[in-house]
């Protein structure tokens, strides 16, 4: 064969190869530190993107008896900060010890499995679904002034949560209702009703009154597959007469057996010098809602499950500014609330690494979570970092200390490429 030939066989092999994909393989080595885990989400950074000059697209993986485990391939997240990050859900590990799983990453698109989706309606909201079985809404329609009542609607971002089973959506959106209390909590929000920037001016982004509003401008990143849904967008905070900070703000679902894991992250960088953040524990912070359905009728169903045990019915815990006694610091608070006839129980859990001191409130008609006080300036942005989870029927606190575990103390992962 002439050296023409060689050269030609030698680029159809190659053209070839590119056709049916390339992989690589390798070894990643699960450990659980002290907690046994169950249902876990692990993520795995990876060292490469690209196999040859092609990106990686999809992954697989093999657990020890051969069987394969549903994994997702994705781009950076706001928490890891890792250029290409590998998740999968572990069904199982003992405490103290470890599993060795072989990981397949391939520059073929992942096969066609039933997963999560957003179906978007340009404008106005996403939805996520894993299957037909909707999880949850991102509300971000632009503000709009032309009413009172149209300006109410549009003056914040947020996300509603749908049932386990996706028959009912079991926080509060935006309503006409003149009845609704406080119509100005939706969901899962995040938020600050004392702010002060630039030369004194201050800001509301909490109640979004004296025309203050959160604006979203933009996706920036769009993720579906079998082992979960994400999006990160770009929200500016406002004033009255500009905006003064802008956020990048993550949501992320897991797809685990018997509830909602939901993961949200923040970073908030100012755009007018130094922005100090401040509030009240009703009024401030990353907070969750219930629908207005547990305020008219199931207040005196309200449980709060904490650290130290499960409280009598209707009976709340608040942080007192003028005494400043009170819940502070909580790893982790859970509500249980009854909803069209059904117990519910939401927990909130918080990182450590997230500022302290952090001032919880409770309301038995559904709206909990916790605060804090903070000054970002250009070279100190602040980031955030939350779990929330949603499940039917009422929760022990042994239960909700083993989610707050699996948060805080993270399964430790190690990767070698095989070779």
């Amino acid at each position: 064969m002439n050296r023409t030939s060689s050269a030609s066989l030698a680029s159809f092999i190659a053209l070839a190869s590119s056709a049916i994909g390339a992989s690589t393989s390798y070894e990643i080595s699960v450990a659980a530190p002290r907690h046994e885990r169950k249902n876990v989400p692990v993520l795995a950074t990876m060292p490469r993107n690209q196999i040859g000059s092609d990106p990686i697209r999809s992954a697989t993986i093999a657990g020890p008896d051969g069987r394969s485990i549903p994994a997702q391939w994705s781009g950076p997240g706001l928490v890891s900060g890792a250029a290409s990050e590998l998740h999968f859900v572990l069904p199982h590990l003992e405490a103290e010890k470890s599993i060795r799983l072989k990981a397949t990453l391939s520059t073929e698109p992942p096969s066609r499995v039933t997963g999560f989706e957003w179906h978007d309606r340009p404008g106005v909201h996403t939805e996520l679904r894993f299957g037909h079985r909707p999880v949850v809404s991102y509300y971000y329609e632009r503000l709009d002034e032309s009413t009172p009542a149209s300006r109410v609607r549009t003056y914040k971002v947020f996300h509603n949560v749908f049932s386990p089973s996706g028959d009912r959506i079991v926080t509060q959106g935006h309503s006409d209702d003149p009845k609704v209390h406080s119509p100005h909590h939706r969901g899962i929000f995040y938020g600050f009703n004392r702010i002060t920037y630039g030369d004194g001016k201050t800001a509301d982004t909490w109640h979004c009154i004296d025309g203050a509003f959160q604006r979203h401008e933009r996706f920036l990143a769009l993720e579906a597959g079998p082992v979960f849904g994400r999006h990160r967008v770009e929200i500016s905070w406002h004033g009255k007469d500009a905006a003064f900070a802008n956020e990048e703000r993550e949501l992320t679902v897991y797809n685990v057996p018997s509830g909602h894991l939901i993961e949200f992250a923040s970073r908030l960088r100012t755009q007018s010098g130094r922005v100090r953040l401040d509030g009240d524990p009703q009024h401030a912070g990353f907070q969750f809602r219930t629908h207005n359905d547990v305020d008219k009728y199931t207040t005196q169903e309200t449980i709060y499950v904490r650290p130290d045990g499960i409280d009598k019915p209707g009976e709340t815990r608040n942080w007192n500014p003028e005494t400043r006694q009170g819940p502070i610091n909580l790893p982790w608070n859970a509500m249980s609330f009854v909803l069209g006839g059904t117990r519910y129980t939401a927990a909130y859990l918080d990182h450590p690494r997230n500022p302290k001191e952090a001032r919880f409130s409770e309301r038995n008609f559904g709206r909990f979570g916790s605060y804090f006080e903070y000054t970002i300036h250009e070279a100190a942005p602040l980031s955030v970092n939350y779990r929330l989870w949603l499940q039917d029927g009422l929760m022990q606190p042994d239960e909700v200390a083993a989610l707050s575990s699996d948060f805080v103390e993270p399964v430790k992962v190690t990767v070698r490429e095989l070779r």
